[in-house]
C-alpha cells in the first residue's frame, strides 16, 4: 500500500518516545533530531505503522532484513510455533534438531551446489559475529594473519571485522586498539595489483570482500574483478571469504550474489535476510577449511550463547524454504531492472547514476560539477519520511539514496517512490 500520513513526521508520541530514548539510551546509538525517528509499531510487507498510527512505505527492507515482507506469515508461524515447543536451548552443549536442519540446509544451499562437497557452518546472532568466525577461521586454516580488503567494505563492528574493515568513521576512534593484520586496497579492478603485490610480499592468509558494496554506495565491481581474485587467492594459497550479508538471499537476482560471476568462495558469511528478522547469522565454509579448527573437547573456543537458537534456527528454515524457490530470484530481477529503469528516468541536475543489482540500488545524488553532494542528501531523507517514504543514504560521502525494499514491492509503490523523488529532486536543483 501507499503511504498514508495523518499527523507531523515524527508524530507525538514518536516525539514523547525520542525524548525518553535521549535519557535512558547512550547517545551514539539512535539519532534524535527535529525530523528523527519515527517509532515503528507494527509493519507487513512493504508497509510500517508507526505509534501514531501513521502508514510508510519502506524503501530499506529495515537494513535489508525483511526481503521477503515484513511479518512474512511463514516466517511468524515458524517462530510462533517453535517458541511455543522450545523457546531456548544449549547451543554448544545441547544442542536441538534445528540446528542440525539448518547446517544441512546451508550445506545444500552453498558447497552442495556448487562443488557437489558438504560445507560446515557456524552459527552466530549478527552479520559481524559471522565475521568475526570466518577471519578466526582464516588464520586457524592457513596460519596466516594477514588479511586483504577494499575500500569501501563494510564488515561489521567486532574489534576483527573493524581491522579488516575500510570504514574510517567506524574504525578510527579505536585504532590505537585494533589489530594490524588488516590491508586495504581500492575496490574493484584497480585494486588488483595492489593485491597481487602484497599476496607476494606478505603472510596473507585471506581476502575478504563483498561482492558488491553495500553501505558503500551500492557499487557493482567490473565482471572480471571477482575472478581475478579467486585465481589470485588460489595462486597465493590464501582463503577468499564473501561477505554476502547483504547481497545473499536472493537481494540481487540471484540466490547469492557471487553467481554472477561464477565465483565460489572458501567461506561464505550470512546474516540479515537469513531469518528475515530474528538475529541469526551463519559463517559457511568449504568442510576441508571448516575441519582445521580442533575438534571439541566440552569447551568451545569460538562460541556464544545464542549459537543455534531454536527460534532463529525454524525461521532461517522457513527462510530457506522460500528463498530457495527459482521463482523468487526471476521476480526480483524482473522488479529490479524495471525500479531501476524508473530512478534512471529521474533525470534531474541533482541525480547521477543508479547503481546496484536486483532489488539492491542506490540512486547517487550530486552537486552541479557532479561531485557526491552528501549534504542534499542528508536534506531529502527527512522529507523524504515526512512524505511517508523510509528510506536512507549510504556511500562514502553520504550522498547515495538507498532502495532495497522488501521483494514484495508492487510496481504502483515503485512508481510512487521514484516519482516523489523525481518531484523533490527537482525541486531541490
Amino acid at each position: 500500500m501507499l503511504p498514508e500520513i495523518i499527523t507531523k513526521i515524527p508524530g507525538p508520541n514518536s516525539r514523547a518516545l525520542a525524548e525518553n530514548l535521549r535519557q535512558y539510551e547512550s547517545r551514539n546509538i539512535t539519532y534524535v533530531s527535529n525530523d528523527f525517528p519515527i517509532f515503528w509499531d507494527r509493519a507487513k510487507d512493504t508497509n510500517v505503522w508507526d505509534v501514531d498510527n501513521n502508514r510508510f512505505l519502506d524503501l530499506t527492507s529495515a537494513f535489508a532484513v525483511s526481503s521477503l515482507g515484513h511479518s512474512c506469515p511463514e516466517l511468524v508461524s515458524a517462530f510462533a510455533e517453535q517458541s511455543e515447543h522450545l523457546m531456548h536451548g544449549m547451543g554448544d552443549v545441547h544442542p536441538t534438531m534445528q540446528k542440525v536442519q539448518l547446517c544441512k540446509k546451508l550445506s545444500s544451499l552453498t558447497f552442495e551446489r556448487w562443488t557437489g562437497k558438504k560445507a560446515k557452518t557456524i552459527l552466530s546472532s549478527s552479520g559481524s559475529e559471522s565475521i568475526e568466525s570466518a577471519l578466526k577461521t582464516a588464520a586457524i586454516a592457513t596460519e596466516k594473519h594477514g588479511v586483504i580488503s577494499f575500500e569501501g567494505c563494510y564488515h561489521g563492528t567486532g574489534f576483527g571485522s573493524l581491522s579488516a574493515g575500510a570504514m574510517p568513521r567506524f574504525k578510527d576512534p579505536f585504532i590505537k586498539q585494533l589489530s594490524d593484520f588488516g590491508n586495504i586496497v581500492p575496490y574493484g579492478n584497480t585494486g588488483l595489483e595492489q593485491v597481487k603485490k602484497i599476496l607476494l610480499n606478505e603472510c596473507i592468509g585471506a581476502v575478504i570482500v563483498e561482492p558488491i558494496l553495500g553501505r558503500g554506495g551500492k557499487v557493482v565491481p567490473e565482471n572480471d574483478f571477482l575472478p581475478s581474485l579467486r585465481s589470485l587467492c588460489d595462486e597465493h594459497n590464501a582463503l577468499l571469504i564473501i561477505d554476502e550479508i547483504y547481497t545473499g538471499l536472493n537481494r540481487t537476482g540471484k540466490l547469492f550474489a557471487c553467481e554472477h560471476w561464477d565465483v565460489v568462495p572458501d567461506i561464505i558469511c550470512l546474516g540479515k535476510a537469513l531469518s528475515g528478522g530474528f538475529p541469526i547469522s551463519a559463517c559457511i565454509g568449504k568442510a576441508s577449511i571448516m575441519d582445521a579448527w580442533p575438534e571439541s573437547d566440552g569447551e568451545a573456543i569460538h562460541t556464544s550463547t545464542f549459537l543455534g537458537h531454536p527460534g532463529g534456527c525454524a525461521m532461517a528454515l522457513a527462510s530457506l524454504e522460500k528463498h530457495s524457490n527459482p521463482e523468487i530470484a526471476t521476480d526480483v530481477s524482473i522488479k529490479g531492472t524495471h525500479f531501476k529503469e524508473l530512478l534512471e528516468n529521474i533525470d534531474t541536475p541533482s541525480s547521477g547514476s543508479v547503481r546496484g543489482m536486483g532489488l539492491m540500488l542506490g540512486l547517487e545524488i550530486i552537486d552541479h560539477d557532479g561531485k557526491p553532494n552528501g549534504s542534499l542528501a542528508s536534506k531529502v531523507i527527512p522529507s523524504a519520511l515526512k512524505s511517508g517514504l523510509i528510506t536512507l543514504a549510504d556511500g562514502p560521502s553520504g550522498h547515495v539514496i538507498v532502495f532495497a525494499p522488501p521483494f514484495t514491492i508492487s510496481e504502483e509503490e515503485m512508481f510512487f517512490a521514484a516519482e516523489w523523488f523525481k518531484t523533490e529532486l527537482k525541486t531541490s536543483s
